[in-house]
């Protein structure tokens, strides 16, 4: 049975810890969800770790859209979440709307991520979520706002914590059906996830929230420069290059094939 967005809040109650991962073709879905992953998160981090862009935001939504059906295509049981991609929905409420429902009806996942919590993006989610879409949100560091936050911890200060909390409980308010947390203090996640009904996904966010997600690249090892916040489970980078160059010297030397 495919999980639900009711699913998660039920977990949420549970006190069950919510499995979250990145995927970004078929092959790496099929691998994750079979490992028993709740939630598969089409990220717009595949910008840098499928398409070599330097950040996220010259990922378009059809490269999104693109990725999303490979994604789906693989996965029988997780959530599939959809990132709508930078100037994909901020321009307007009817462009948010367009943008996720093609999510949902070309790219065939079950719900969307979209960042900030500032007035016009709870607006544009209460919109959202009214005509049927499932949303998750996204507070803290918000890699889309690369520009304007680097990617520093966001939530050091006390009125910069109540703002981020403030935020959180109107997405809430708005319906989304999570919010994930990115690098801010644990304490902070803590007292979010408190005081939400909702779960909370964290990455960079302590132990303290409902449940985690990581990059899936980071995860495998795959990652040159990995944020100081991830942890690498093995070293497939390392792994890869070694098996390529044995396979390289084997032709070179007539060993292969046999």
């Amino acid at each position: 049975m495919a999980f639900t967005t009711h699913h998660l809040r039920q977990w949420k109650q549970q006190q069950r810890p919510i499995v979250v991962l990145t995927a970004w073709d078929w092959a790496i879905a099929q691998i994750i969800d079979e490992a028993g992953v709740d939630i598969v998160l089409v990220g717009d981090s595949l910008a840098m770790v499928a398409l070599g862009y330097a950040n996220t935001l010259p990922l378009t939504l059809e490269e999104t859209l693109h990725h999303t059906r490979a994604v789906v295509r693989g996965v029988k049981q997780a959530l599939v979440v959809c990132d709508l991609p930078f100037l994909s929905y901020q321009e307007s409420i009817s462009q948010a709307i367009h943008s996720a429902g093609l999510a949902l009806k070309e790219g065939g996942a079950a719900a969307v991520k979209l960042e900030g919590g500032h007035p016009a993006m709870v607006e544009t989610i209460s919109r959202l979520t009214a005509i049927g879409i499932p949303v998750m949100g996204h507070l803290g560091l918000t890699p889309q706002s690369i520009h304007q936050l680097g990617y520093r911890q966001q939530g050091k200060t006390e009125a910069a914590q109540e703002q981020i909390l403030r935020e959180a409980l109107a997405l809430e308010a708005a319906g989304v059906f999570a919010v994930v947390l990115e690098h801010i203090p644990s304490e902070l996640a803590l007292d979010i996830s408190q005081k939400l009904t909702i779960p909370t996904i964290g990455i960079g966010a302590g132990k303290y929230c409902d449940g985690q997600v990581l990059v899936t690249a980071d995860l495998l090892g795959l990652t040159e420069r990995m944020p100081p916040f991830a942890k690498a489970y093995t070293n497939l980078r390392e792994s890869i290059a070694q098996a390529v160059t044995t396979y390289s010297q084997e032709v070179r030397l007539g060993k292969f094939p046999e």
